[in-house]
C-alpha cells in the first residue's frame, strides 16, 4: 500500500534551515528599505510618522547597524506600501520558473528566532508566494492590521509541532496537518507556547 501521511508529503523538511551570512542579509535589508523609501519621495522623517519606527532605527537598519525584527520591518513594510512577502522577492524578471532550494532566501528574526524561507520563484507574473517558517518554542509575533495588505489572503498549513494563532479575536491551537485560512490585512498573532519547534508554510495569495 502506498504511503499517504503527512510524513511521506513533507518528507524533505526533516532537516532544520540552514542561516547565511547575517551582514550580508542585514545590507540587502537596509539597501532594500532605503531604495523603496527613495522611490517613494519620503523622507525618514515622513517614513517614521508613517510606520510608527523612530527616524533614528530607520536610520540605523538602512545602514546595517541594526537587525528589525518581524514586526518592525511589517511595520515598514505596511508604511512603504508592499509586504514583507514581496520586500524579500526581487523585482527582476527570472531565467528560470524552477526555485532551487540552495537559491531561496533566508532571513531570521532577530528578536524570536523566528526563520523564514521565500520558496516560491521569483521574478515570476504570479499571484501566489509560498513561505516556509520554522517558530521556535516560546517565540510570539504581533501582526498589527494594515491597509496595504488588504486585498491578500493566506493559508497557513502547519507541517509539525503546535501553533496557536489568534485572528480577529479568536485563539486557534494548530497541531501538524491542520490549515487556517486568514485575512492578511486583518492582522494577527503568532505564538508558540510548547516545547517544540512549530514548522509550517503560508501559502500567500494577492487579489490585486
Amino acid at each position: 500500500m502506498a504511503p499517504n501521511t503527512l510524513d511521506s508529503i513533507i518528507g524533505n523538511y526533516n532537516s532544520p534551515i540552514m542561516d547565511i551570512s547575517r551582514d550580508q542579509l542585514e545590507a540587502d535589508i537596509g539597501e532594500r528599505i532605503r531604495l523603496l523609501r527613495q522611490q517613494r519621495g519620503l523622507t525618514l522623517d515622513e517614513l517614521a510618522i508613517r510606520s510608527g519606527v523612530s527616524r533614528a532605527m530607520i536610520s540605523k537598519v538602512e545602514r546595517a547597524e541594526a537587525s528589525p525584527t518581524a514586526q518592525l520591518l511589517a511595520r515598514l513594510c505596511a508604511a512603504l506600501g508592499t509586504t514583507l512577502s514581496r520586500f524579500f522577492a526581487t523585482d527582476e524578471p527570472t531565467a528560470s520558473p524552477l526555485s532551487r532550494r540552495s537559491d531561496q532566501r533566508l532571513w531570521r528574526d532577530p528578536d524570536t528566532g523566528y526563520l523564514r524561507r521565500s520558496v516560491s520563484p521569483e521574478g515570476i507574473e504570479s499571484p501566489v508566494d509560498i513561505v516556509e517558517v520554522e517558530f521556535p518554542p516560546g517565540a510570539r509575533i504581533v501582526f498589527d492590521p494594515h491597509q496595504i495588505d488588504s486585498g491578500t489572503t493566506q493559508h497557513l498549513w502547519l507541517f509539525r509541532g503546535r501553533l496557536d494563532v489568534t485572528h480577529n479575536r479568536k485563539t486557534y491551537m494548530l497541531e501538524a496537518g491542520d490549515c487556517l485560512f486568514m485575512a492578511l490585512g486583518d492582522g494577527h498573532i503568532f505564538h508558540n507556547p510548547y516545547n517544540e519547534t512549530a514548522h509550517y508554510s503560508v501559502i500567500l495569495h494577492r487579489s490585486k
